[in-house]
C-alpha cells in the first residue's frame, strides 16, 4: 500500500480523500494556489505545497508544479481527484516517467475513452448501443448538412474533446445547421484548443442515467447500479440520485451489462462511470466515458455503503476487486450548493460567508470545504457543498431532504438552496416526471 498520496486537486474533493487516506493509515499532502491558502484541505492534510498564483494554469493545472511537490514530500502516488487534470493522459504518463503512481487508469485507458470518436468506435466493436451519428469528424458544413438530412432532424453537433456542454449545438432545423455548425467548431478550438466535432441523432426526451464501474489490474470488471443525472442546467449536473426512478429491474441488468462490457473492452482499470442517454422507451444509448471519480460518487456510496474512493486506491495499488456486482439497498438525492444567484441567471457569487449553519440529523451527509470566515474564490467551479439525504424510499429522502436544505444557512454570498428547495416541492420532480428538458421550463419563484 502507499505511504504517502499527493492530492493534485482543491476544495471539497480534496478534503474528501485526505478522509479515506486517513482512516488507510496512508499519509497526505495537499497543493493549494496562493488563493486556497486558508482552504480546510490544506488544514487537514499531513503536508501542504503551495503550487501557484490563483489561475489554475499556475497552480492546479501546471504539472511542473505538482511533480515538484510530489517530489519534495517524498509520495509515491497522486490522486487527481476530478476536474483539472483528473483526466490528463500526459499527466498520468509524467507520473509514471517519475515513479509515482497515478491513481487512475493508464494514459492509453485515458486516451481511448477521452476522445468521444474513438470512443463510439470502441463502443460500437464492444457491441455497446450507440447513438446513430457521423462516422468520424464533420469535414465541411456541406457533409453535415448531407449526414443530418439522412438521419433526420433534430440532431447535435458535438465537439470530440468536449464536456461541460462546451462546442455543443443542437440543431432543429436545416437553416440553424451552419451557424450551428461554425459555432460548434470555434466554441471548440476555443475550448479545447481542438476543433474537431461531430454529428449524432438528437435524443428526445430523453434521461442521462449513468452506471458506476470498477475494473482491477487484472481484468476483472463490476458495477455498482445507476445514477440518474437527468436534472442539468446547461449540460451541467444539479442533482442526482439513486436508484434512477425511471429504472426497471430488466433495465438495470441490461445497462449493467452494457457497461460491463464497454470497460472490459479497454481492460479497463480504477473506478469510473458509462454515462448513457435513455429514450422514453428505454432504449438506452452510450455517450461518453468519465475515466475518474465523479462529484456524485457519494450518491452511490449510501445506497450501496461501499468507499468509492477506499477502492479507487486499492485497486491502484495492486489489489483485486471482488468483482460482485452492487444492487442499490436505499436511496439517496444530491444536490450541488453552487455559489450562484438563481435569482439572476445562476450568476457567481464569490466572497466572504459570514454564517454558516451545516444541517445534519439521521440521513444526512454534507460533503464541503467551507466555513464560517471563508472566502469562496473567484477563480475555480462554483460549488461549495454537496448535500445528500438517504432514506428506504424516495420519498423518504426527497422529505429530508426538503428538512436539511431548510437547516442549511449560508450568509453572506447567493447560493443555490433556494432552486433546490422548490425543486424538492415540484410535483413533477416528487412523481419522477423530468428529464434532461427540466429546467428549461421550471420557473424560480
Amino acid at each position: 500500500m502507499f505511504k504517502k498520496i499527493l492530492i493534485a486537486n482543491r476544495g471539497e474533493i480534496a478534503l474528501r480523500i485526505i478522509r479515506t487516506c486517513k482512516e488507510m493509515g496512508i499519509k497526505t499532502v495537499a497543493v493549494y494556489s496562493t488563493a486556497d491558502k486558508d482552504s480546510l484541505h490544506v488544514k487537514f492534510a499531513d503536508e501542504a505545497v503551495c503550487i501557484g498564483k490563483p489561475q489554475s494554469s499556475e497552480s492546479y493545472l501546471n504539472i511542473p508544479h505538482l511533480m515538484a511537490a510530489a517530489e519534495i514530500t517524498n509520495a509515491d502516488a497522486i490522486h487527481p481527484g476530478y476536474g483539472f487534470l483528473a483526466e490528463n493522459a500526459r499527466f498520468a504518463e509524467i507520473c509514471g516517467e517519475h515513479g509515482i503512481k497515478f491513481i487512475g487508469p493508464t494514459p492509453d485507458m485515458i486516451r481511448r475513452m477521452g476522445d468521444k470518436m474513438t470512443a463510439k468506435e470502441t463502443m460500437i466493436a464492444a457491441g455497446v448501443p450507440v447513438i446513430p451519428g457521423s462516422e468520424g469528424l464533420l469535414e465541411s458544413v456541406e457533409e453535415a448538412k448531407v449526414i443530418a438530412l439522412k438521419m433526420g432532424l433534430p440532431v447535435i453537433i458535438k465537439a470530440t474533446a468536449g464536456g461541460g456542454g462546451k462546442g455543443m449545438r443542437v440543431v432543429w432545423e436545416e437553416s440553424e445547421l451552419e451557424n450551428a455548425y461554425n459555432m460548434a467548431k470555434n466554441e471548440a478550438r476555443a475550448a479545447f484548443n481542438n476543433d474537431g466535432i461531430y454529428m449524432e441523432k438528437f435524443v428526445e426526451e430523453p434521461r442521462h442515467i449513468e452506471i458506476q464501474i470498477a475494473g482491477d489490474q487484472y481484468g476483472k470488471v463490476c458495477h455498482l447500479s445507476e445514477r440518474d443525472c437527468s436534472i442539468q442546467r446547461r449540460h451541467q449536473k444539479l442533482v442526482e440520485e439513486s436508484p434512477s426512478p425511471f429504472m426497471t429491474p430488466e433495465l438495470r441488468e441490461q445497462m449493467g451489462e452494457a457497461a460491463i462490457k464497454a470497460a472490459s473492452a479497454i481492460n479497463y482499470e480504477s473506478v469510473g462511470t458509462i454515462e448513457f442517454l435513455v429514450d422514453k422507451h428505454r432504449n438506452f444509448y452510450f455517450m461518453e466515458m468519465n475515466t475518474r471519480i465523479q462529484v456524485e460518487h457519494g450518491v452511490t456510496e449510501e445506497v450501496i455503503n461501499f468507499d468509492l474512493v477506499k477502492e479507487q486506491i486499492k485497486i491502484a495499488a495492486g489489489i483485486p476487486i471482488s468483482g460482485k456486482n452492487y444492487m442499490p439497498q436505499m436511496h439517496a438525492i444530491e444536490c450541488r450548493i453552487n455559489a450562484e444567484d438563481p435569482y439572476n441567471d445562476f450568476r457567481p457569487s464569490p466572497g466572504k460567508i459570514t454564517v454558516l449553519h451545516i444541517p445534519g440529523g439521521h440521513g444526512v451527509r454534507v460533503d464541503s470545504h467551507i466555513y464560517a470566515g471563508y472566502v469562496i474564490p473567484p477563480y475555480y467551479d462554483s460549488m461549495v457543498a454537496k448535500i445528500i439525504t438517504m432514506a428506504q424510499t424516495r420519498e423518504e429522502a426527497i422529505n429530508t431532504m426538503e428538512r436539511a436544505l431548510s437547516e442549511f444557512v449560508i450568509e453572506g454570498v447567493k447560493t443555490t438552496i433556494p432552486f433546490h428547495q422548490q425543486l424538492m416541492r415540484d410535483e413533477n420532480f416528487r412523481k419522477g416526471n423530468f428529464t434532461t428538458k427540466f429546467t428549461e421550463t421550471f420557473k424560480l419563484v
